[in-house]
């Protein structure tokens, strides 16, 4: 195939691959007359995370007729959120008790009070009419449990809390150790509650239930769609010329809509250091980042026992911005691809990047695009900016992830829903590959897009124990 054939068969749309959204109940249900009590849930986390444990929340209501308090959303230390975090110092617990103190305390976000909420991401009177015939939800509670507080949880062990909830816990679990207290008390708090539901052996109508909120019933609120709107219209526009404050003045044919492709660069300090992966900074670097691991996670980290070789032959590095500058490229994106950045901040700034900027000089992300005004509203909110990420990424011709996590796994999934394209890198290809420094580049290329075909959004059924919030087919999905 030429270059113009292999350009435009990039771009194409995917064709329909005879499956489509299938969320409608298989029998009504009716919401009970007397819930059972109030649940309250503390999620953790980066806002992708915390989209699934939104969905597992509301799974749990049904399963256990009770009625849902709209979750409180925390903030996990590392996606700091400057309105949240004004001078957070990090506190390593020394003992049982103080560790137990602490995670009652991180739990329930006592650490962390104005943090971006529920209401401040996502349109909650949406969330709740699109739901009301499957699950009571309130934004308050009522007076005689307004006592029921984060504050609360986070001072003493509490009757009314729940917080030995198993990773990946049953429908049994719940009503075998939840509705106990929610018969006794009224209401019940779990936290932690990340991760704490199955994603096998539970009804159907319970996992569409779940594809359901995240696909149909979260909807950012009215000022980040308004957003993000302007920004994809932006990346869509012809050439740019941009002033000193980042104002956008569209020349040439206003009638042609652009393509343009999101690459979501997870190459934050946090992961370089978690996959203890060797990025070619010399000892110093290696040291440093060996320091990070121990204060954040005390030196637990599995990847930590394995040689670099080990970690890169089984895809367990990320992609470094020049890794996956060299990926796009041999996939057949050029010099005139119009991407758009989405990312925490990048470990090493701007001068890592420099070299994935050369590489696609019209690369774009939300500073560059919009103007201090327009950001005036979201700067400094990291779970905001990160639903302003997904609403561009949602909206993209194509979406590429440097490295599998929490928003990759959760933008595949709704773009598998949506039957858009999705570009998976084989991490464990590029790894070996990479690592072949006597490669030429006809040779990689050929090696690089021979190992992606199959890997551009073709559904993937899900298998046992495998996220429903990655793949929704077959349980949020049907043929025909």
């Amino acid at each position: 195939m030429d270059s113009y054939g292999q350009k435009k068969d990039l771009w194409s749309p995917l064709p329909y691959q005879g499956w489509k959204p299938c969320l409608t109940p298989s029998v009504s249900h009716k919401l009970p007359l007397e819930p059972s009590g109030y649940i309250q849930v503390f999620l953790d986390g980066g806002l992708n995370q915390q989209r699934m444990g939104i969905c597992d929340a509301i799974a749990v209501a049904k399963i256990l007729n009770a009625t849902l308090v709209i979750p409180h959303l925390e903030v996990n230390p590392v996606w700091k959120d400057s309105r949240c975090l004004c001078s957070l110092k990090l506190y390593i617990p020394c003992s049982p008790v103080e560790a137990e103190i602490f995670f009652f305390i991180y739990y329930t976000g006592s650490f962390f009070p104005g943090c971006s909420s529920f209401e401040e991401i996502f349109d909650v009177d949406h969330f709740i009419n699109s739901l009301k015939d499957e699950v009571s939800i309130i934004k308050v509670l009522p007076k005689e449990f307004s006592w029921s507080t984060r504050e609360y949880y986070g001072t003493g062990i509490r009757a009314t809390r729940i917080k030995t909830a198993p990773l990946h816990a049953s429908a049994n679990w719940y009503l075998e150790n939840v509705s106990p207290i929610l018969q006794s008390y009224g209401i019940v708090a779990i936290a932690p509650f990340s991760h704490r539901l199955a994603f096998d052996d539970l009804p159907v109508d319970l996992q569409r239930l779940r594809c359901k909120v995240n696909f149909q019933a979260l909807v950012f609120r009215s000022h980040i769609i308004s957003l993000g709107e302007t920004l994809v219209k932006r990346l869509r526009s012809p050439v740019r010329v941009h002033s000193s404050k980042s104002i956008h003045q569209v020349v040439g044919d206003t009638n042609q809509a652009e393509k343009y492709a999101v690459l979501h660069l997870r190459f934050d300090k946090d992961m370089a250091a978690h996959s203890a992966c060797d990025f070619g900074g010399g000892r110093a670097e290696q040291l440093a980042l060996a320091k990070y691991r121990q204060v954040i996670w005390q030196g637990r980290v599995l990847n930590s026992q394995l040689t670099d070789e080990e970690l890169r032959n089984t895809g367990r590095c990320p992609l470094t911005p020049e890794e996956i500058g060299l990926l796009l490229v041999a996939l057949g994106f050029d010099n005139r691809t119009r991407l758009y950045l989405a990312s925490h901040k990048v470990y090493g700034g701007e001068a890592r990047i420099s070299s994935l900027r050369k590489l696609f000089p019209l690369m774009e992300d939300k500073r560059s695009l919009a103007s201090e005004d327009e950001l005036a509203n979201v700067e400094g909110k990291a779970s905001v900016l990160a639903a302003l990420d997904y609403y561009i990424s949602m909206h993209s011709d194509i979406f590429i992830s440097a490295s599998p996590g929490n928003m990759h796994n959760a933008l595949v999934a709704h773009r598998s829903y949506e039957n858009l394209k999705t570009i998976r890198p084989n991490m464990a290809l590029l790894g070996r590959t990479f690592a072949n420094k006597s490669m030429e580049w006809p040779e990689f290329q050929q090696v690089v897009q021979a190992g992606h075909k199959g890997r551009y959004g073709q559904i993937r059924l899900r298998k046992a124990t495998q996220s429903i919030y990655t793949y929704p087919a077959p349980d949020c999905m049907c043929q025909g």
